[in-house]
């Protein structure tokens, strides 16, 4: 089958080209995203494959159906960019990558997580210049600190068995609980709990409206005063103007983001030879206690690779007219077993 590869980089060529080897599907790649003024560049292809900040909504849908396109590949968890009503109307089949590597995003939240705490971020700036001073370096040590984890799905449940490595009491907050999250030692809270007791609280949940902006002004200020906020899942799940006004008056001790609210228009792109004209997202990076990775959570050979072979696995699937083993539609569910 012919497929259009939008937001293609050099990796997603490599790792498509190598999953897509067997399969014999003749892929084209598109360094441009897919949105409005891209989608005319589908036309004739029988599937297209999208990645999180391509935008497949009412209009781009309709235009991809009237060029041909029967199938739409995400090669991603989650699908907020993708209208399912107007899929399903337009007779539009739309599959996902379930699961891939949780150990890619629940490590490198992590990572985050010990990066602000530790201030490696501000320490490694310093001894490149000479600097071998610690003051305005202390942390404090993850052993014995409650971690709050939302979303306890695959990835949840890992960062919260890595938590529980450190020595940490983990308490977990999901629509729907898993049973193998408890049986980590961890527990079930409601978020006035969380509030009161985290001092890491980390996002994994999908974004929905439900959980649209779920850390905001109210749940801020219920905060324990200084505690960390780590969001490797989705930009929306945070308020970011209230995020700043936390930072501002030290209600939020450091906060570690590897999505932005905002990102579509700013991630997998260079701008250092030009201005950022987000002024928030300016004013996130001023403050010395927040780092920003570049939606980079993911991106391991292992989750590359998986994601890449369950993409051409379901795009085979659907030309040989099997059942879509990851097939979303609108009664998909909106966590992440």
């Amino acid at each position: 089958m012919k497929i259009a590869v939008f937001s293609a980089r050099a990796y997603d060529r490599q790792f498509m080209n190598a999953a897509n080897a067997m399969a014999g599907h003749q892929l084209c790649f598109f360094d441009a995203s897919l949105e409005r003024d891209t989608c005319a560049l589908a036309a004739g292809h029988e599937v297209v494959c999208i990645f999180v900040n391509d935008t497949a909504d009412a209009f781009v849908l309709e235009a991809l159906a009237s060029g041909g396109t029967r199938l739409v590949a995400l090669r991603c968890t989650g699908f907020n960019n993708v209208d399912l009503k107007a899929a399903a109307r337009l007779g539009l089949k739309v599959v996902r990558v379930v699961s891939y590597s949780p150990y890619s995003v629940a490590e490198h939240a992590v990572a985050l997580l010990l990066t602000i705490n530790r201030k490696i971020h501000r320490a490694y700036n310093r001894t490149r210049d000479s600097n071998f001073e610690l003051d305005g370096l202390m942390g404090f040590d993850l052993y014995g600190k409650t971690v709050a984890v939302i979303g306890t799905g695959r990835i949840g449940r890992v960062f919260a068995k890595i938590m529980r490595g450190f020595g940490c009491e983990v308490l977990g907050h999901d629509k729907y609980p898993s049973t193998e999250f408890e049986a980590l030692g961890a527990r079930y809270a409601d978020l006035a709990e969380i509030g009161a007791k985290a001092d890491i609280l980390s996002l994994h949940c999908p974004l929905t409206p439900e959980t649209h902006h779920i850390v905001n002004a109210e749940m801020l200020t219920r905060l324990k005063r200084g505690a960390l906020l780590i969001n490797t899942s989705r930009g929306g799940l945070v308020q970011t103007e209230a995020v700043v006004e936390a930072l501002k008056s030290g209600q939020l001790g450091g906060l570690a983001l590897d999505v932005y609210e905002q990102e579509a228009d700013l991630f997998y792109r260079d701008w250092s030879s030009t201005v950022v004209s987000d002024d928030v997202f300016e004013r996130l990076l001023s403050f010395p206690n927040v780092i920003v990775t570049g939606h980079q959570a993911f991106f391991t050979r292992e989750a590359i690779s998986t994601i890449c072979q369950t993409t051409i696995d379901s795009v085979s699937e659907f030309a040989s007219g099997r059942a879509l083993t990851n097939e979303l539609c609108l009664a998909s569910p909106d966590h992440e077993p």
